[in-house]
């Protein structure tokens, strides 16, 4: 081991970076570390802008074709390298049609973005925040619960939901009782749909979610219950939901739903999936309650 390091050349090794990298000067090092910078944002960017859809998941089994093209290559599996390999021909096609709604939604947003929203200075979430709005969001269930306003509010986790969002109208408004009960409120133009709520702001409403395919589901549960579900299914999200018919108070998470909550029940189950750490591999424990 001593012989290898001794072996090595500190100054060569530089010398061979500098020559690779072109630097001659201390203004070439200024202009290399403003190089990397500038591709490692880009790459930064890229890479949050395919985590507000599913399509990571789609990159994710791309890179597991490539990975199994190189074994394949380094097994010698030739006709598995053949395959691969002539996949790869039209990836390049692929990959632009099938991340077209992607590419389209990130050159809208550098189109739209303030350079305040585009580096990123924009306000961190807190823990006093999420308690705000987990208290707003109690007291705005508590009063459409006692009037019966039909309500679907979904709070939106690690699992980014963009296209979601993306159905519904953009507000990104603060999170308070007022705003929730007017935007419930039936007969006005938003109250149809579901209220997406993400980075404590609420970011769209008359959102359209799928409905689960449990067939198992009581016929009691109406269509606002069956779009908590199927949200929950494909995401970590959380819903609330007020029924319409009852004014009952419902929690969904994980496909599983919590019905007859009192706003002590809810403000527990909030705080446990919000403010606690490693919320995303917790999960809540679903109770079985009758209707009444």
């Amino acid at each position: 081991m001593q012989d290898i390091f001794s072996s090595l050349n500190l100054g060569n090794l530089i010398n061979n970076i500098g020559n690779y990298l072109d630097i001659k000067s201390p203004l070439d090092i200024i202009k290399t570390i403003v190089d990397i910078g500038i591709v490692s944002y880009i790459i930064y960017k890229g890479i949050l802008l395919v985590r507000e859809t599913r399509a990571l998941q789609l990159i994710k089994g791309f890179a597991i074709i490539l990975v199994a093209y190189y074994l394949s290559d380094l097994l010698q599996l030739r006709t598995i390298e053949y395959i691969f390999k002539n996949t790869f021909q039209i990836l390049s096609l692929a990959l632009v049609v099938i991340f077209q709604p992607e590419l389209r939604r990130g050159l809208e947003q550098i189109g739209r973005s303030r350079l305040k929203g585009f580096f990123g200075f924009d306000e961190s979430n807190t823990a006093i925040q999420v308690t705000a709005y987990i208290e707003e969001i109690i007291r705005a269930a508590t009063e459409m619960s006692k009037t019966r306003t039909g309500a679907l509010i979904v709070v939106e986790r690690d699992t980014k939901i963009g296209e979601i969002i993306n159905t519904g109208i953009q507000l990104d408004s603060n999170v308070t009782t007022e705003l929730l009960i007017n935007i419930f409120t039936p007969n006005t133009p938003l109250h149809d749909g579901a209220v997406v709520i993400r980075n404590n702001k609420i970011k769209a409403a008359a959102c359209f979610l799928p409905l689960t395919d449990n067939q198992n589901l009581s016929k009691e549960l109406g269509t606002r219950h069956r779009a908590a579900l199927g949200i929950t299914e494909v995401s970590d999200a959380i819903v609330v939901v007020v029924s319409e018919e009852t004014g009952s108070i419902s929690f969904a998470l994980n496909g599983g739903l919590t019905r007859n909550l009192t706003p002590d029940i809810l403000r527990k189950a909030l705080n446990k999936n919000l403010l606690e750490k490693n919320v995303s591999t917790k999960k809540l424990s679903i109770w079985k309650v009758k209707a009444r």
